[in-house]
C-alpha cells in the first residue's frame, strides 16, 4: 500500500466513528499513515495514550475503507483530478499548520495553492447591490495593488459567486471550496464558473470523496478550509448569523487576519459586519488600499513588476550558510512563520530568528503580520 492509499484509507475512516482530528493525531503520532495501517491492530505501540474506542474500531475491518481509497485515487486519475496529501509539498502550508486540517484534498485545476498572498471573500448568500459593487471594486484594484493576489471563496450564491467571476474577469486566479464530491457541482447555475477556474489557473477543492452529498453540515466543515488557507478573510456582507461568521471566527482561531466591510446601520445584511468590527473581531477596511496596507503587501506589486520586466533578483548580497538556507525556504514555500522555516531547514529556531534579523537588515526578508516573513525579490 503507497502512503497517498493509506492517507486515503484514513480520510475514509473519519467519515465513520473515527473523526478527522483523531485520524490528524494518529497520523503525527505515528509519523506516516502506513505505520497506522500496519499496526492497526496494535496502535498503542505507536500511540499509547490511544483511546479506546480507537483500539477497537482500528483493530475491525477496514478492507471496505481500503477498497474505496483505491477507487478513489483511480476515479480521480482518470478525471484529472489531484489528490493532494498531508504530507505532499502541494498541500496548503497554511492550512497545514491548523489542528483540524483535512488528511487529503481533491483538486481540480493548477492554481498554487502555497502563493504569496491568499484571501478569502465571503458573505450571505443574500446579497445587496452595495455588496456586489464594493467586492468587485475591491478585486479589480487589488489587482494593480497585489497583483499575485489569489482570492478564495466557496461557490455559493451571492458574495461568494460575485468575488469568483470578479476575480476571472480580472485575470485573478480563484479557488473555490465546496462541500461535496468532485463529481457533482452545487449549486449547477455556477458550473460555468467552476469549469473556468479548474481549466485556468484556478481551482475547485474539496476534502470529499466523490459521491458525497452538498449537506448542510459539509458548508459548516468546508468553512475551516476556506479560513485556514488563506492570509486573511474579508466579510463584504453579513446578516448577524450566517456562514461568513464562522469563517471569520473560525480564521481568528487560527491567527489569521480577519477584516470587515461596514455598510449603513440599518441595513440588514451589513449588520454582521458592522457586530465585527464593533466587537473588535475585525478590522474594518473599505477598499484594496486599506487591506493592502494592513497586511503590509505594499512590496507585492513591486516585486510582480520586477519580475515582469526581467529584473528577477539573481544575486544577493553575501549570506551566510544559513541565511541562504532560509532564502531557499522563502523562495520555495513562499510565506512562512519562523517555527515553519525551522522545520523547512532543519535550523534551531533560534538560529531563525537571528538569521532572519540580519536578513531584514539587508533589505532581503520583510515581516508581516502573524509572524510571516516575506522574500523581497
Amino acid at each position: 500500500m503507497t502512503e497517498k492509499t493509506a492517507i486515503l484509507t484514513l480520510t475514509s475512516l473519519a467519515t465513520g466513528r473515527l473523526t478527522r482530528q483523531e485520524a490528524l493525531t494518529l497520523y503525527e503520532a505515528a509519523g506516516s499513515a502506513s505505520s497506522i495501517i500496519e499496526h492497526r491492530g496494535n496502535i498503542r505501540d505507536i500511540m499509547p495514550d490511544a483511546t479506546t474506542a480507537i483500539v477497537e474500531y482500528m483493530k475491525g475491518d477496514i478492507s471496505a475503507h481500503i477498497k474505496r481509497a483505491e477507487e478513489e485515487q483511480e476515479w480521480c486519475e482518470a478525471n484529472k483530478v489531484k489528490v493532494l496529501t498531508y504530507a505532499d509539498t502541494g498541500y496548503p502550508s497554511r492550512l497545514r499548520d491548523c489542528p483540524d486540517a483535512p488528511m487529503a484534498l481533491f483538486v481540480r485545476g493548477g492554481c498554487n495553492l502555497n502563493a504569496n498572498h491568499i484571501i478569502n471573500i465571503v458573505g450571505t448568500r443574500k446579497s445587496t447591490t452595495y455588496g456586489r459593487d464594493v467586492v468587485e471594486n475591491l478585486v479589480r484594484d487589488l489587482c494593480t495593488l497585489c497583483p499575485d493576489i489569489v482570492i478564495v471563496s466557496g461557490l455559493a450564491y451571492g458574495i461568494d459567486i460575485i468575488a469568483h467571476r470578479a476575480a476571472l474577469s480580472n485575470a485573478v486566479p480563484t479557488v473555490g471550496v465546496v462541500a461535496h464530491g468532485q463529481d457533482r457541482l452545487y449549486p449547477q447555475l455556477h458550473r460555468t464558473e467552476a469549469n473556468k477556474m479548474a481549466t485556468g489557473e484556478g481551482a475547485v477543492v474539496t476534502e470529499y470523496f466523490r459521491g458525497t452529498a452538498p449537506e448542510a453540515r459539509n458548508f459548516l466543515q468546508r468553512n475551516r478550509i476556506i479560513a485556514g488557507m488563506c492570509d486573511a478573510t474579508i466579510v463584504a456582507e453579513s446578516a448577524t448569523h450566517g456562514g461568513a461568521l464562522v469563517t471569520a471566527r473560525l480564521a481568528q482561531e487560527y491567527g489569521r487576519e480577519v477584516f470587515a466591510i461596514p455598510g449603513p446601520v440599518s441595513a440588514e445584511y451589513s449588520k454582521g459586519c458592522n457586530n465585527l468590527i464593533r466587537d473588535n473581531k475585525a478590522a474594518l477596511i473599505t477598499s484594496a488600499e486599506d487591506l493592502v496596507n494592513a497586511m503590509m503587501w505594499q512590496d507585492a506589486a513591486k516585486a510582480v513588476k520586477a519580475r515582469k520586466q526581467g529584473i528577477e533578483r539573481t544575486l544577493f548580497p553575501t549570506l551566510t550558510p544559513e541565511e541562504q538556507r532560509i532564502v531557499e525556504a522563502l523562495e520555495k514555500h513562499g510565506d512562512s512563520q519562523s517555527n515553519v522555516l525551522a522545520a523547512y531547514t532543519g535550523l534551531p529556531i533560534s538560529t531563525i530568528v537571528a538569521q532572519l534579523f540580519s536578513l531584514e537588515m539587508k533589505g532581503l526578508v520583510t515581516a508581516l503580520s502573524g509572524n510571516k516573513f516575506h522574500l523581497i525579490r
